[in-house]
């Protein structure tokens, strides 16, 4: 059996160096040529919260060949279309494609390869590339999990060896609801996520400060309020229910939730959004399928989202050289 990690960055690097560790043969494959000599040199090199070495196999995908049976898929979701048709030419007849991004990425995947052979995975860790090989995981060691689902209601031959894979690096929760697991992913990203980007902060600096914090609540409440009109059922994370935790509509629940928002991410406190690195590198993000997919998903169904909306339009500014990332921009949504 063959198995790729694509677009191995700071996830695919740190999941592909605990699937090596386990003993099984994978793939990691990346555009940044610097990055794949030094893992070819050096092996990957884990630090942060878990500290370990391992020699991995990598390369740039001029230098792909055959066929795989797992594609683990980790790119941003910019050239998601020719990227999936690209490595549709390389799946096997039977194989699968296990997309880790962000937003709700399988139905424009399954467009291009069918439904049953795509699967859709979240994971409820962060790491951040420190330097070309090294990369650092910011998550606790006891938040490593995944969830992993499906679009399509036969799940492909596959599926119980990717749970296998994944499992080697933490638990693995399958979920049958799995767009209200997207959901759940999705709401710490537009909240989480969306403000490290906006202010240029770790997740727990934008939790901290009462300012900030009001504005990640708003975020995470017009997220609850979208999917409670589109008849979405948002599923916990780790165990914890985050509707029951973080919705309200009483002035005793929104103390309770705004309270309660830095020790819920206080396992991620350390994490850097994704975005804010594709910031300080010049490069545009994801927001648009973060954020924006709130947006859009409110505009369907007929929720305002100017929290989120705001979000957008303030990271389209930076990457347009307009804002800075930073706590000034908190100004912005004075008037909401």
């Amino acid at each position: 059996m063959r198995i790729a990690i694509y677009g191995a960055g700071s996830l695919g690097t740190i999941l592909g160096a605990f699937i090596s560790k386990g003993g099984v043969a994978v793939e990691l494959i990346n555009r940044n040529k610097a990055h794949v000599d030094a893992l070819q040199k050096d092996g990957a090199r884990v630090v942060g919260t878990m500290q370990f070495a391992q020699q991995v196999v990598a390369y740039t995908p001029d230098e792909m060949n055959g066929q795989y049976d797992i594609v683990f898929l980790m790119t941003k979701q910019q050239h998601n279309r020719e990227v999936v048709q690209m490595l549709k030419g390389y799946l096997a007849p039977d194989g699968v494609l296990v997309t880790f991004q962000n937003g709700l990425p399988e139905v424009q995947i399954a467009e291009a390869l069918g439904e049953e052979k795509v699967l859709g995975c979240t994971v409820a860790w962060g790491a951040t590339m420190l330097s070309p090989g090294v990369c650092e995981l910011t998550s606790a060691p006891d938040a490593l999990s995944f969830s992993l689902g499906s679009i399509s209601e036969k799940r492909s031959k596959h599926f119980a060896k990717v749970k296998e894979l994944l499992e080697l690096m933490g638990t693995v929760d399958v979920e049958e609801n799995f767009l209200g697991t997207r959901w759940s992913k999705l709401l710490i990203n537009a909240s989480f996520s969306g403000m490290s980007a906006v202010l240029g902060c770790t997740f727990g600096e934008a939790a901290s400060p009462r300012a900030s914090r009001r504005i990640v609540q708003a975020l995470i409440k017009e997220c609850i309020d979208v999917c409670k009109v589109g008849g979405i059922r948002i599923e916990p994370v780790q165990g914890k229910d985050i509707v029951k935790l973080l919705d309200y509509n009483n002035s005793l629940k929104r103390a309770f939730s705004f309270f309660i928002i830095p020790i819920a991410i206080r396992k991620h406190a350390k994490l850097k959004a994704s975005m804010l690195q594709d910031l300080e590198k010049g490069k545009l993000t994801e927001v648009d399928a973060i954020n924006g997919a709130v947006s859009e998903y409110g505009r369907k169904v007929g929720c305002p989202t100017p929290m989120n909306d705001k979000v957008v339009e303030i990271i389209h500014s930076i990457e347009q050289g307009k804002l800075k990332p930073g706590f000034d921009n908190l100004s912005c949504f004075n008037n909401l």
